[in-house]
């Protein structure tokens, strides 16, 4: 069986991550506290807000404070000539191998949250699917991205 790849995504991902997802569990916590006005306006049972704040509390839990830690642990990836080996899953662990040859192009892309904490994203396209390395040193995507497109544009040529 193959070592999984050496190279990790930047540390400074969990908190991009836990930010983005506090959005998110925003939303949920807002949507609980309209259920909870509108059982007090229409004199619905306490209980659906009860429920809607214990999962929204446990989504919060989850989501913002657990999974980022666990998923930046698994995140990994290498760059070879041949080919690129991405690893990620929590739970279920996804180990694709990305051809050269098969590599159509190479983006970068970097949202507001990335940008605050001078990340990027790497994206890889094939025909088939786009492969994603999440949330690098701004540097490191672009010399990735340079790099990968540099080895797949050999590999064209020796076609």
């Amino acid at each position: 069986m193959r070592q999984p790849p050496a190279n990790r995504i930047a540390p400074d991902a969990i908190k991009a991550w836990k930010i983005a997802e506090a959005i998110v569990a925003g939303v949920f916590w807002l949507i609980t506290i309209a259920l909870f006005i509108l059982t007090f306006i229409f004199e619905f049972s306490y209980w659906y807000g009860a429920g809607a704040a214990l999962i929204s509390g446990l989504c919060t839990y989850l989501f913002v404070f657990l999974l980022p830690k666990l998923r930046w642990r698994r995140w990994r990836y290498e760059v070879f000539e041949q080919e690129i080996y991405i690893q990620h899953g929590i739970l279920i662990v996804s180990r694709t191998l990305v051809p050269m040859i098969r590599v159509q192009h190479v983006d970068t892309k970097q949202g507001p949250i990335l940008k605050n904490y001078k990340l990027a994203s790497v994206e890889i396209s094939t025909a088939a699917t786009t492969h994603e390395i999440p949330a690098l040193l701004e540097e490191d995507a672009s010399d990735l991205r340079d790099r990968i497109s540099a080895l797949a544009r050999v590999d064209e040529d020796d076609v």
